[in-house]
């Protein structure tokens, strides 16, 4: 669902689809509604005291009964207090729907996102989709805390309150009626400006969010090639946007919460005027204009705080319009209903007629086939922009096929139920992700069940032991943000022991050494070939090097697979694979 349709549903449209998307929000929501009801005709009491004893105990004898005045004080107390007693349980019962059904929301919107397609979520920054989950339930939160609260009581005060008028004093009521519609007119065609002022301010919150967790995640760029400045100017910039965002939208909330206050003076000064005017002789009594008058009240009050909501409204609104464009991105891989389980053993690899794009009008892939036997080391090789990356993505079921099929011992991986595939078939990139712990929370990220003991089995076996006694604190060494702490070879080796541990039968890596120290390439070497033996392993080399090694080497142009082969063989031919090896050695040999 685009951005420009979303918006013009509406906030209540977006707000009702929020309750309807998560059940939580509304459960019980009918007793709750209930006690707001009877919160508010229980204050109903006391207009009808104040009439009683001004219009019998005070004016209607020749001496003031003291004993009915608080007769009557005492019953209009009780009736207050009762009120509050009900009426708190419905704010209480809102409180727990709303913050039971957000959790829910909030826990949703995180696992949407994590089941959508890698293209979709590398279209957005960082810092919008995390303002998802963050900033945009937020102002929901604040709406049903709040504005929720004060909505629903509100609407049952008016509606009692506008019945009693009509009972009390037809006329008079009619007068507040118009007043009241008038207004409402009013309030419909400011709430569609706000619609569009919260829509912005939201926009913009998500792109300082963005800017902000660029600029920090990419501080050691930033300082390498003196980009402060520049940098914190976009900052900036993008900070400035958000405040002139956020301050109209906040003068015209003051607007309206003001349009509010002149509106509760005009009625009440016309039920006065209107009042006076008429007098006793059209029965209007002193007892019952003041009973009428706190009905003024009972209905302008709660109208000023719907007012007020009116603006908390537009801004949960903006927020569930957004976390709605992610629900409403389709999913494009998910678990089949009825998966297939991947055959124990060595595993092959096929490519069946697969065709793959990016771009409708730019096929990447088209009809592809090939074959991989089991326990085969294979290299992919090309010029970039040539396949490589999108072949290994599709192996590993980031992307899938357009057309035809990618399969693993025979098993289509469509049919594959995701964590079966990811127990037999892992993946290491070129610079391993590493998450903010320690060096075994990250390895046991291949097997989150491992024990220590375990952990340090997999480093025993992939020979790092030397290497990891050299750290201040061996496996509980903390890591960093994104790995901060460690070098790029000490995070690559870190990397291919959650590998190991996870016991794939499938490796696909995207030339994992590349990045490696000097200092630790012989032992980042020696546990790749521990990790490597025995497997079937795919490998994206950007480094020829690592295409030597291979049993067979597919080698893409522009998504065609043109030669495949072993090194000698393909340097022999003369083909595109003799032209990359000739321009790496001599790269090699000017650097050198």
């Amino acid at each position: 669902m685009s951005e420009e349709t979303t918006s013009r549903s509406g906030t209540v449209r977006a707000l009702r689809r929020a309750f309807q998307e998560t059940p939580a929000l509304s459960k019980g929501l009918g007793l709750t509604i209930v006690f707001a009801l009877l919160g508010t005709l229980i204050q109903l009491v006391v207009p009808i005291a104040i009439q009683q004893v001004i219009d019998k105990d005070l004016l209607g004898r020749d001496q003031v009964e003291v004993g009915s005045v608080v007769s009557k004080g005492l019953i209009a107390l009780v009736a207050m207090l009762l009120a509050f007693l009900v009426r708190r349980q419905a704010l209480v019962r809102l409180a727990h729907a709303s913050a039971t059904g957000l959790s829910e929301l909030r826990v949703r919107t995180f696992e949407h996102l994590h089941k959508l397609s890698i293209l979709v979520t590398e279209s957005e920054r960082r810092g919008a989709l995390v303002a998802r989950v963050t900033s945009d339930i937020a102002s929901i939160q604040d709406f049903m805390d709040w504005g929720g609260v004060g909505l629903l009581i509100g609407v049952a005060q008016v509606v009692v309150a506008m019945i009693a008028m009509l009972v009390y004093r037809f006329d008079l009521a009619l007068v507040v009626l118009a007043g009241v519609v008038v207004y409402t007119v009013m309030l419909v065609w400011i709430q569609k400006i706000l619609s569009r002022a919260h829509d912005r301010v939201r926009q913009r919150v998500g792109q300082s969010l963005g800017a902000m967790g660029e600029a920090i995640s990419g501080l050691p760029v930033i300082r390498a090639y003196g980009a402060e400045e520049e940098t914190r100017a976009k900052v900036a910039d993008a900070l400035d946007a958000q405040f002139n965002s956020e301050f109209r939208t906040a003068m015209l909330g003051a607007s309206l919460f003001s349009s509010a206050e002149m509106f509760a003076g005009l009625i009440t000064a016309a039920v006065i005027g209107i009042g006076v005017v008429t007098g006793v002789d059209a029965g209007m009594s002193a007892g019952t204009l003041i009973a009428f008058l706190f009905l003024v009240n009972l209905l302008v009050q709660p109208i000023q705080t719907l007012v007020e909501t009116l603006n908390h409204a537009q801004s949960a609104g903006a927020g569930v319009r957004r976390i709605l464009r992610i629900l409403d991105s389709p999913i494009e891989i998910d678990d089949p209903a009825t998966p297939v389980p991947i055959p124990d053993g060595a595993l092959d690899i096929d490519f069946a007629g697969v065709s793959f794009y990016y771009k409708e009008d730019a096929p990447l892939f088209e009809d592809l086939s090939l074959h991989i036997e089991a326990g085969t080391r294979v290299a992919v090789v090309g010029e970039t922009g040539s396949g490589k990356s999108t072949f290994s993505k599709l192996l590993t079921r980031i992307h899938d096929p357009i057309e035809g099929a990618v399969l693993v011992g025979g098993v289509p991986l469509a049919s594959v139920d995701t964590a079966d595939l990811r127990a037999r078939l892992s993946y290491v990139p070129q610079e391993g992700f590493l998450f903010d712990t320690t060096i075994a929370d990250n390895i046991r990220y291949g097997k989150p069940d491992a024990t220590d003991n375990e952990i340090r089995i997999a480093v025993r076996d992939l020979e790092l032991e030397s290497w990891l006694a050299e750290m201040p604190g061996g496996l509980t060494t903390p890591v960093g943000e994104r790995g901060g702490q460690l070098s790029s070879g000490e995070r690559q080796l870190v990397a291919l022991a959650r590998a190991w541990i996870a016991g794939p039968d499938v490796l696909v890596l995207d030339e994992a050494t590349s990045a490696v120290d000097p200092a630790l390439e012989v032992q980042t070497r020696r546990a790749m070939e521990r990790l490597i033996s025995g497997r079937t392993s795919v490998t994206v080399a950007h480094r020829l090097s690592t295409a030597e090694a291979a049993d067979e080497i597919l080698v893409f142009d522009e998504g065609v697979l043109v030669e495949r082969g072993s090194h000698n063989d393909l340097v022999a031919a003369g083909g595109v694979y003799t032209a990359l090896y000739a321009d790496w050695v001599k790269g090699t040999a000017k650097v050198d």
